[in-house]
């Protein structure tokens, strides 16, 4: 073994480390659907009355919707979009142009009887080029988000998060955006195309998502930096 290639395999062995260890832990969670920490609610001492009594009170007209920052309510996942497009072009042009022999004194310019001047140019272009796409999502279920903040007219933030763990792999959803409480349902449900702002994420990490992606010189040689 030369010394060059010594040299190569001690730089292998120095580097592929991290990119290794990188690949095989998980990333962290997203801090921020964690949902809002519930604040303690403050009772005042009773006082003494008849018919009511501070802290005590019974709102017996009011639905059980989420409504306040710490309240739940169930979203019901029903996305589907479909998009297609078909473009079609086509072009023609064609030119032609005559030289006729001018003539001298009545007699045209020859040289051996043979005209000097006369000719003729042409020419012809086409073009003809189609093209077609189509793409469509479909995403259907429930998952239950958490109300983060209230907002001055009345609006509720949500954000919430669903990880599901099946056998080698973990599959989450992750679902955040604005919804006004007319749209939540008597059940405390609301659709999710009623949800303003709505960043979905349907995703999986673990063995069954690692082996479906590419690997790290698949994708070098299907970027940019690979023009073949």
């Amino acid at each position: 073994m030369t010394n060059i290639m010594r040299k190569t395999c001690l730089m292998i062995l120095v580097v592929a480390p991290p990119f290794l260890s990188a690949c095989s832990t998980s990333p962290a969670l997203d801090e921020s659907y964690i949902p809002p920490t519930p604040m303690q609610q403050v009772y005042a001492a009773p006082s003494s009355g008849s018919i009511y009594q501070a802290g005590a009170d019974v709102r017996l007209f009011e639905d059980l919707k989420a409504g306040r920052v710490g309240d739940i309510l169930t979203v019901h996942l029903v996305e589907q979009t479909n998009a297609s497009k078909n473009a079609n072009t086509t072009t023609s042009k064609s030119t032609a142009a005559t030289l006729v022999n001018p003539t001298v004194f009545g007699r045209p310019i020859t040289r051996g009887g043979v005209s000097l001047f006369d000719g003729s140019l042409s020419g012809e272009q086409e073009f003809d080029g189609s093209g077609a796409s189509s793409q469509s999502n479909s995403l259907q279920g429930d998952i239950t988000v958490t109300v983060v903040e209230r907002l001055p007219n009345g609006n509720l933030r949500i954000r919430g998060e669903k990880w599901v763990t099946l056998n080698q792999g973990k599959e989450f959803i992750q679902l955040s955006g604005i919804i006004r409480p007319h749209d939540i349902e008597p059940d405390n449900t609301v659709l999710s195309g009623k949800v303003a702002d709505a960043h979905i994420t349907y995703s999986s990490k673990g063995v069954l998502a690692a082996a479906n992606s590419m690997g790290l010189i698949s994708r070098f040689f299907h970027s940019i930096f690979h023009p073949y």
